[in-house]
Formats: structure tokens, sequence, C-alpha cells
């Protein structure tokens, strides 16, 4: 076994005096100044005026003393630093988001797990989320215990402050039990800045501040001891995972120590653009400095390596977090962040990616889709296509060849191979995490390209897998969300004790509390608006003077109004149709103009409207919820039910497949209509079998797939008494009769049965007696019968 020092893929002590040890360098502030730095001391420094004491050096405030900093955050203060917070967005992007602050939900299905979620912001103390920060440090932990899960102190805290140079590879026997502390913490406190970003509520906000603080207090105390490598290192536990990772420790021995840090740096990124918080900002510049010189210590083959092995090397989403703190900083040393976030490349996957070689299978999910966040920002910063067309190909290797009918993707955290989903039903299936990190890839590819397909695709999982993993039940200690989300028979949610402290229980946390940031787009120079999602919501879209607001019950109804509350002027309002839509109708104040019925409304795009629009304007989009089913890429029979963007799930204990007739409740438009029923809940019953909407985040057994079973030639109700022939490559007649649904009229109908039956007669499939019977049977349905009832 090797001590760190000795390894020579790495050079850390390269600056060191030769025999002397580290050097102590406590404050953040010993870097270069920029413009913003100059600027934010200079108000820190009027506002601190008149405050008594002083603090050691290692404070990022400098001379402003801890129990004082509260009152040096004043409205100017933070009005300052308000004004700093807009992170900078690439020349690629001709699409942009809004703010958090900007949009507000409205009262829809989302609105139930969002308000849970701020009461639990409310009600959660922060102490207790510093405490594994403060142990670590050698902290009072207040009295507080720590919130537990894998956010657990672990059977050696203590022993586990090691620093770079003091592990020995091999020298922790404890297992990885607490390894991970400090990643639930991250996660609390993105959701804290985005729970006040949503809620303006103060009392939040100082929550935030109080976290802030506790962190850099944490920071500081470790860069006192002289034990680690730069002054910016903020963690849960001491430095040496990173070096026992450096000399390929595999986990157990370790956990995945990146992966930790990113939830902090990304944590203190999200106070810091939510709140305007200048502490954090300095604390999350500290991390990048420290994250530049570890890593670029380390040779290529070393980080090539380090970001294979198995949950040990999984870095979450350190690189997005780097480009975005890149984004936000004025630092005159910002563009080391750009360049650590390319160190944290997996240059084998890259490069199959963006070559289109599916490396996938027997990968673990998780591991990998966030950097496919970064590697998409990298591409649009750096110009480099090698990293954009690895994004884009990577999320089509996913969708949806390897996507759950709600959105998920893995098994047992694990990826099979690709277009493989019916044959990767397992008893662990769609891991939360993946599906959250998923929509962020499809998200940040649209800035660039805006392709429909990737709103369809966050459409479906923020609907069913995000919204139906968010338990149905109030908390104010629990994020109540569950882990795997499976989609076998009779499965049920992983919800256990809701997930504290798990990574699941994290991403969980920051969800509800952000489901209005993907509902507006805006283009870079303001002319156009982008309405992606139909969640009822309010738009204030500060520099064009308007406010939008978006009502209706979708997905339980079909009826979506725009009103231009305030503001007038030039706007391209495009409208996205969704992939799934049948009928997809648009009025302005009344009066029809576009549909899919005369091709100006195409399913899977974005209708433009390009007018002058004055207040009081309406637009009204009427979109058909059609009930359909899905089959999976791999078997036909495996299908899912859906009405509209909704999965329906079917209820029952029964751990074999459903075995369900569909082709009999067919209308003549190609939608399941006969004997459906749906509640305003959004319910759906076939016959006697009910579905419930796997948005409901209720905690009961259900089957997300069916098994089709169309032994009989039935045609809405009237069974022709002639089996359902299938030809061998598994096509059956009634799947030839129906895929040239919708059907004009019930002539064109008959027309289609007509010719289908001679052509299976004159192939010997079907027999002339089995033939008169279905012409009979199709001749007497009664397709003229109302469709889906509430």
């Amino acid at each position: 076994m090797e001590h760190h020092h000795d390894l020579s893929d790495c050079a850390h002590d390269a600056a060191r005096p030769p025999g002397g040890p580290a050097p102590v360098t406590t404050s953040l502030a010993a870097r270069r100044l920029s413009r913003r730095s100059v600027l934010r001391a200079g108000a820190l420094a009027t506002a601190a005026v008149g405050l008594a004491g002083v603090v050691p050096a290692s404070s990022a405030f400098g001379s402003v003393p801890s129990a004082a900093r509260t009152a040096v955050r004043s409205r100017a203060v933070r009005a300052l630093a308000a004004a700093e917070s807009t992170p900078a967005y690439p020349d690629s992007w001709t699409v942009r988001p809004f703010g958090l602050t900007d949009v507000s939900l409205g009262d829809s299905v989302f609105t139930r797990a969002q308000q849970q979620m701020v009461d639990l912001a409310r009600a959660y103390p922060v102490d207790r989320v510093l405490v594994v920060f403060r142990r670590n440090a050698g902290l009072d932990v207040k009295g507080a215990t720590a919130p537990g899960g894998w956010e657990e102190l672990g059977p050696a805290p203590d022993e586990q402050r090691w620093g770079p140079d003091d592990y020995v590879r091999g020298q922790n026997t404890r297992g990885a039990g607490g390894l991970l502390r400090g990643h639930y913490g991250g996660h609390f406190l993105s959701m804290l800045a985005m729970a006040y970003a949503t809620t303006g509520d103060d009392a939040i906000l100082a929550k935030v501040d109080a976290f802030v603080d506790g962190l850099e207090e944490c920071r500081a105390a470790l860069a006192a001891t002289g034990r680690y490598s730069h002054p910016g290192f903020l963690a849960a536990y001491g430095e040496w995972q990173f070096s026992a990772l450096e000399a390929y420790a595999p986990y157990g021995e370790i956990w995945a120590p990146w992966y930790t840090c990113h939830k902090i740096l990304a944590g203190l990124l999200d106070a810091y653009r939510y709140t305007a918080n200048p502490l954090a900002l300095e604390l999350a510049e500290g991390l990048g400095r420290w994250t530049h010189a570890r890593l670029s210590a380390c040779t290529p083959a070393q980080l090539e390596r380090m970001w294979g092995i198995y949950i040990g090397g999984e870095a979450g989403g350190m690189n997005d977090a780097l480009v975005d703190l890149y984004t936000l900083s004025a630092a005159d040393d910002r563009d080391d962040f750009l360049a650590a976030s390319a160190l944290f490349d997996l240059r084998s996957l890259v490069t199959a990616c963006a070559e289109d070689r599916d490396t996938l299978n027997g990968k673990h999910a998780n591991m990998h889709i966030p950097t496919f966040v970064g590697y998409a920002k990298l591409g649009s910063w750096t110009g480099d296509a090698t990293y954009s067309a690895a994004a884009r190909n990577f999320f089509g290797m996913i969708v949806p060849g390897r996507m759950y009918a709600h959105g998920g993707t893995g098994e047992g955290e694990m990826w099979g191979p690709a277009n493989t989903v019916a044959g990767d039903i397992g008893p662990r299936n769609a891991e939360s995490c993946a599906a959250y990190n998923m929509l962020k890839v499809a998200r940040t590819l649209f800035f660039e390209q805006q392709d429909a397909g990737y709103m369809d695709y966050y459409e479906r999982t923020v609907l069913n897998h995000i919204l139906g993993g968010k338990r149905d039940q109030a908390s104010t200690t629990s994020p109540q969300n569950l882990y795997m989300y499976p989609v076998g028979p009779g499965a049920r949610k992983e919800y256990g004790n809701g997930n504290i402290g798990t990574c699941c229980g994290g991403t969980g946390l920051e969800s509800p509390v952000k489901y209005q940031d993907s509902i507006w787009f805006r283009s870079a120079d303001d002319s156009a608006l982008w309405v992606n999602l139909y969640i009822a919501s309010e738009l204030r879209w500060a520099s064009r003077g308007l406010r939008i607001v978006q009502e209706g019950d979708y997905p339980n109804d079909e009826t979506v109004t725009l009103r231009i509350a305030e503001g007038s002027g030039d706007l391209d309002l495009r409208l996205r149709v969704p992939g799934w839509a049948t009928s997809f109708v648009v009025a302005v104040n009344g009066s029809t103009v576009a549909g899919t019925a005369d091709g100006s409304a195409t399913p899977g795009s974005y209708l433009s409207l390009d007018r002058t629009w004055a207040t009081g304007d309406e637009v009204t989009l009427t979109i058909a919820l059609p009930l359909r089913a899905e089959p999976t890429v791999d078997r036909a029979d495996i299908q899912s039910l859906q009405r509209g963007p909704v999965v329906l799930s079917a209820l029952s204990t029964s751990s074999k497949y459903l075995q369900v007739s569909l082709y009999d409740r067919m209308g003549l438009d190609g939608t399941l209509s006969r004997g459906v029923t749906v509640d305003e809940d959004g319910y759906v019953s076939l016959g006697s079998q009910r579905f419930e909407p796997a948005f409901s985040g209720q905690d009961v057994a259900y089957h997300m797939y069916v098994q089709r079973s169309e032994r009989k030639v039935t045609f809405a109700g009237v069974d022709s008494g002639a089996s359902n022939p299938t030809r061998a490559d598994g096509t059956s007649f009634l799947d030839e009769v129906w895929s040239a649904a919708p059907f004009a009229d019930r002539q064109a109908f008959l027309e289609r049965v007509q010719t289908t039956s001679t052509a299976w007669v004159a192939e010997r499939l079907m027999s002339a007696r089995d033939r008169q019977k279905v012409l009979v049977a199709a001749a007497r349905a009664p397709f003229e019968r109302a469709a889906v009832t509430r």
C-alpha cells in the first residue's frame, strides 16, 4: 500500500516548499480581486461601519464579525448582489429560461406537492442539516441530530477527518457507512433557496443565510487546521476520500466524494442565484479553486480511470455546476472553473456517444446522466461539437429505447441493452434521481435546439415520474419521495420513510419547489415566448412589461386559457403541440386560428402565433385527451395506457400481467372510448378495471403495463365469433385493421375491414366463413355511441 503523497500520478505537493508543511492560507479573500469583488467589498465595508468586534482572518467576510453578518446583509447590499447574480448564457442558446421568481404556479395537480415541500422548508431546522459539517469541523452541533439515512455520522466521524496526506490506502476499515454525508445538506440548501424564490418568504431566506453562515464557519475551522490542501475545501468528512479515489479506491472503502461535493457546490450556487447571498458565491468559488487545484494535478489517464470506477468515481453533476459557477462568477480566475469542468470528462464515453456508439449496457444510470448536462453546457460554451453531439446522441439512446412509460430509466439502477424496455422490467426499476437528471438533460438540449421532442419527454416525466414520486402526504421531517418508481406487475413505490437522507430523497427535496422552471421560455432577443408545458401559472416578464396567466385543469381537462393580463406589443407566441395530440385547436379571442384538422398545427412541433397583442387578449387551447395504448419498443403486447400526457396504472395486487382486450373499446378515431369513464381526479375505469393517474402520489399496488390479449374479433361490443388470426411476425388481423385509424367515417372503416379480410383469406390466414362473420359484426358495430363519459 502506498501513501497518497508517494503517487506519481498526482502532484498536490508541487506548490509547497521542499520538505515543508502545507501552507495555511485560511482566507477565501486571498485571491486576485475582480471589479465585482471591489464593489462587494466596498458595499460590505460601508454596511459594517460601527459594528464592534473582530473575527479571525479565516472569515470570508474579512473583518466583519460573525454575529453581525445579518446586519451586514442590508437591503442595499442584497440588491447589489441580486443585480450581479444573473448568469451569462452562451450565444448558441437561442432560447433562455425565466427565473423561478418570474413564474408562480396556479391551481393544478402540481400544487399539493409544492405546498407540502414549502411547508417542510419552513419547518425543518437548519441546525440538524449542519450537524455532519459541524462535527467534522470540530464545532458544537448545538444539541441537534443528523437527518439520518445516508446523511449520518457513520461509525467513525472523528477518525475520518484525515487530510489528503494522512491517509494510506485501505486505512478506512469501517466501510462506506456515513461517507456520503453532506450530500443531503447540499440538496436541502438548494431546496431552501428555490423555496424562497418561489414564495418570497423572508423566514425561508433567513434559513438560507443561517445555513450559508454555518457552512462558512465549518470551512474556516477546516482551513485553520492546516490539514487540508486548500482553504476553499468544504466537506462533512476529511479530504482523504479524494486522495483514495486518485489511488483508485473502490466503493466500500470510499463512497462517492465528488458526488457529495457537487451537491454542496450546487446548493451554494442556488443560494447565490435565488437569494443573492454573496457569501454563498464566495464559498462556491473557493470550492471551485480547490477542485481545479486538485484535479489539474492529475494525469488524463488517471482521471479517465477514476471516473470509470463504479460508484466511487460517481461525480454527480460537478462538470455542470462548475460551468454554472463560471457563468455566475466575475472573478479574474473564473476561466479555471470552466477548465475544471472539462477535467470530469469520461472521455471514452463522450467519444462513444459523439460517434453514436451505444456503450451504455451495464452502466450505472445515474452515475452518468448528470454528466451529460455538463457536457451539453461545455459544448455550448466552448464550441466543441464533440460534447454537443455526445449529449444529443445520449438522449436518443435513452428516449425511447430505454425509457419506461413514466419517463424513468434503468433496472436496479443499471442500464440494460439498447431498445429494451419490456425485457428490462424487473423488481426495482426507474431510480428517481435518474428521472430528475434526465429532465435536466432534455431542458439543456432544448436551449440550443428547439426540438419539441425534448419537451414532450419533459412533460411525460415531470408529470408522471417526478410528481408521482412525491407521496401525497404532508410531513415536516421527510421529503416523502420515492427511491424507485417500479413498473412491473403489482409493484409498489419505494417510499419507505420518505427516503430521508438518500440520493432520491435529496433530489425529491428540490423538484417540487421548481416545477415552474420550464413552463415558459423566451427567445434570446425577447421577441418570442415558448409555452412548453400546460400548467396553470403566471409569468411576469419584466423586460417586456408583460404578465401572462395560464389557467385550466389540464391534464384532467382539455381546455387551457392563456391571457395577457398586463402589457402589449409584438410577440411570437409559440405553443407546443404534443406529439401524442390527435386534436389541438387554437382560438384567439374566441375565433379559431389553427388546428390539427387543417394541418396548421402539427403534433410534435410548435405552433407560432406572431402578432401584436393587447391587454385582455385570450388564447384558448382545446387539447383532446385521447385514451390510447402505447406498446413497448421490444414487445408489442406489453403496453401502457395513457390519457393525453398521463400514464395510467391499473390498480391490482396481482403479480402477473393483467390480460386486457382493447380493440373492442376502439372508436372510429382510433382511441379507446367504449365503456370508458373518467372522474374529476383523472382516475379512469375500463369496465370494472380502475386505473389511477401515475401522478397521484398514492401508495398502492399497481400495474404500469398490461398485456394485450386480442383472441376474438370484436367491434364495439359485437363479437363476431371468429378468432383473431396472427401472421408469423406477430401482427394480428385486428392490428392491421386498426392501423388505418382514424377513419373518416363509418364507411371508411367498413371498407378497411372488407379489404383486409379479403387479403387474409387470400393468404389462407382466415376462412371465408370467418370473414363473413367479421363483416357482419363490423356492420352491426354501434360506433355512433358516445365516447368517454365523465
